[in-house]
């Protein structure tokens, strides 16, 4: 199992990523009068920052960038930081401002998403160093408040509506929660990240395998829902 993690975690987390956003653009006319046209946008966003992101396979051994090489852009820690733990944090908010309709919970929404922006900004300021070298703890776990907040709002909006009959053929259901469980299941991860400095080959291996696990789920259920659910008004 060992083996396999390290030959094609990669390759399988990639290839269902594609998937999810290929499936995405198929689909896109069926979508492109509501809003879930920006989630279509965004599983394009995340492929292409995602290919980006493995920029540093191209440093070693003179490769293509290999210019990097003895500066601080060596490691990918501030990219994945930049479009994924920050960005990805604020497409949601904006996805849910925009999918809600309760004006008291849009406004919740926008305080939260604006409050993690700048305590995100601020927090990396203050740890310029780090940002390079590490991900920041504080800003997995408010942006995971975040997540939880708009999936939440989303669930009570749901609940005291009759789209409880129709569920099920939601595509706002399946990505609240697709990004609910995956964001439960890795936050808790952040915490043992010392392990990773350490080089407990245990624990990294157990990490990825939570990783694979997650990332395949997830974007399988977004793939899955782009084909099977129908369009909702906004």
């Amino acid at each position: 199992m060992n083996e396999f993690l390290l030959a094609y975690k990669a390759l399988i987390t990639t290839g269902v990523e594609i998937l999810a956003a290929v499936t995405g653009l198929y689909f896109f006319k069926k979508y492109k009068p509501t809003v879930a046209k920006f989630f279509i946008y965004f599983l394009v966003y995340l492929t292409f920052c995602d290919f980006i992101a493995l920029y540093p396979l191209c440093i070693k051994d003179g490769g293509l960038f290999s210019l990097l090489q003895g500066t601080v852009f060596v490691k990918n820690y501030w990219w994945s930081t930049l479009y994924w733990k920050i960005g990805a944090i604020m497409f949601f908010a904006f996805y849910y401002h925009r999918v809600l309709k309760t004006d008291v919970l849009k406004k919740m929404v926008k305080i939260a998403a604006f409050s993690f922006l700048l305590f995100s900004i601020g927090y990396i300021a203050f740890n310029w160093d780090d940002y390079f070298v590490m991900f920041f703890p504080s800003i997995n776990v408010f942006g995971a408040f975040i997540i939880f907040l708009c999936t939440v709002c989303y669930f009570i909006e749901v609940l005291k509506s009759d789209k409880i009959l129709t569920f099920y053929k939601s595509l706002n259901f399946y990505i609240s929660f697709a990004i609910f469980i995956w964001w439960l299941i890795i936050t808790p991860l952040v915490f043992y990240d010392v392990y990773m400095s350490g080089l407990d080959w245990n624990f990294i291996f157990l990490r990825w395998q939570i990783y694979l696990i997650a990332n395949v789920t997830m974007y399988l259920t977004f793939t899955f829902a782009l084909i099977w659910c129908k369009p909702e008004n906004d």
